[in-house]
């Protein structure tokens, strides 16, 4: 049987925590990993650096972004060695949209005898919105200040490049506007990743 990578990902406030954790909930060996957990130690480097806490800083951009996707995915692969499955809950936008990323991931499973499932999140952005505020985080200060600009640079649009099935991943879409679509696509996304054992 091959292990399995699941990423779920998407923009911010679809969802993707509660997707996530609720998936890992109903799958078998899992290793559940949220890159939110490394906020802590970017938190620290805005502290060391003089900087002011701001995820949507140019600092933040150059100096610590890129280190906490490889830190997640690093721990991912590793845990591999150990269970059947890693669930990163992360945004990955960019990530999945990227080529050559997605090409040296799949490689690095392959070693590991592994494939790869993006599980995207699909919610209107508008309910996004109204989750941020609920949510009321301050990673999202800037986006809800900035919204207009957030949403103009924000490509809530499926990563159509994943549904290659001559490369070893598959896409999963998940929808999440409302409880009806949470409850569909669950039932859905679920018996598809078991299907796969």
């Amino acid at each position: 049987m091959k292990k399995k990578l699941i990423l779920v990902t998407s923009p911010p406030a679809c969802g993707k925590t509660y997707v996530a954790m609720k998936l890992a909930a109903e799958l078998n060996h899992v290793v559940y990993l949220d890159k939110d957990a490394l906020i802590i130690l970017s938190r620290q480097i805005f502290e060391v650096a003089g900087q002011p806490y701001d995820r949507s800083s140019d600092f933040f951009e150059e100096h610590i972004r890129d280190y906490e996707y490889a830190a997640i995915l690093d721990m991912a692969v590793d845990a591999l060695e150990y269970d059947d499955i890693a669930l990163i809950n992360a945004p990955f936008t960019r990530e999945v949209r990227n080529p050559r990323f997605m090409e040296s991931l799949r490689q690095d499973l392959m070693r590991k005898n592994a494939r790869l499932y993006v599980v995207w999140v699909v919610t209107d952005p508008e309910i996004c919105k109204k989750r941020m505020i609920r949510r009321n985080s301050d990673r999202d200060t800037w986006k809800l200040a900035h919204w207009d600009e957030y949403m103009a640079k924000t490509d809530f649009s499926i990563p159509e490049e994943l549904n290659d099935k001559s490369k070893d991943q598959e896409l999963l879409l998940f929808y999440n506007s409302n409880e009806e679509e949470f409850r569909k696509s669950m039932k859905e996304v679920v018996r598809k990743l078991q299907d796969e054992d």
